[in-house]
């Protein structure tokens, strides 16, 4: 049966052809306090099999945080969920207001679409060279919708020619996720900006402050949680 409603991920091939994927990762961080003892909190993580990073929250000296990955939602909740639910976890507090969950998702013009949605992110997240992090949700504001494609475009590409000179010269490193109808905020994205070291994380959100997109069109940006990695899964 032809669908009538496309919801594939749609990349562009370097020959010019068009490629569709139907696969996606999705991310979900989510954050406690009241720890103490973090590699009590790490063990269990590791024998769960999931694919995780654990951060010590920068900003909390009890807090921690637990990020997961799947191409499949329902093991965010068969099987994260039940780690969380568990000790050490069951002890701590939960920090609702810091959760963020989103799904990688495609602009239309990435050559390598698969490698793009799930195998990027998880080289970034899980690099064991790259263990400073700072994750944040963002809404734009409504009229940016309204714009025309092309006046669309040209502020996007500002903020990503930043974002990628940053990465060539291997000081931050993003992970780019919409949160659309996921987040209880209403957010439409969530970012993870990650780097051998904090300063350059934190210089590279001040510089899209001066950015079009993030200047006229962003209504809210944040809560920001700051982690420093103390576990990553390995990669296969």
């Amino acid at each position: 049966m032809e669908r009538k409603v496309d919801v594939l991920e749609h990349g562009l091939d370097r020959d010019g052809s068009s490629r569709t994927c139907d696969r996606r990762l999705f991310m979900q961080l989510q954050v406690f306090t009241d720890c103490l003892a973090f590699e009590k909190a790490v063990e269990p993580v590791k024998r769960s099999g999931l694919e995780a990073v654990v951060y010590a929250d920068v900003n909390d000296p009890r807090g921690i945080g637990i990020l997961t990955m799947t191409e499949d939602p329902v093991e965010l909740v068969t099987r994260a969920h039940p780690v969380l639910n568990a000790e050490p976890f069951r002890a701590m507090r939960f920090r609702p207001e810091l959760t963020m969950l989103g799904r990688t998702y495609s602009s239309g013009f990435e050559p390598d679409l698969e490698d793009w949605l799930l195998q990027k992110p998880r080289r970034n997240t899980r690099n064991p060279d790259w263990r400073w992090a700072v994750w944040y949700p963002l809404r734009r504001v409504g009229p940016f919708n309204a714009l025309p494609d092309e006046e669309q475009k040209s502020i996007l590409r500002e903020h990503g020619g930043i974002g990628r000179l940053y990465g060539e010269e291997d000081l931050a490193h993003d992970i780019r996720l919409a949160c659309h109808g996921l987040d209880a905020h209403d957010n439409e994205f969530v970012i993870g900006l990650v780097g051998r070291e904090l300063h350059p994380l934190s210089h590279l959100v001040q510089r899209m402050r001066r950015t079009r997109q993030t200047s006229e069109f962003m209504e809210k940006m944040g809560p920001f949680f700051v982690g420093h990695a103390v576990w990553q899964r390995p990669l296969d």
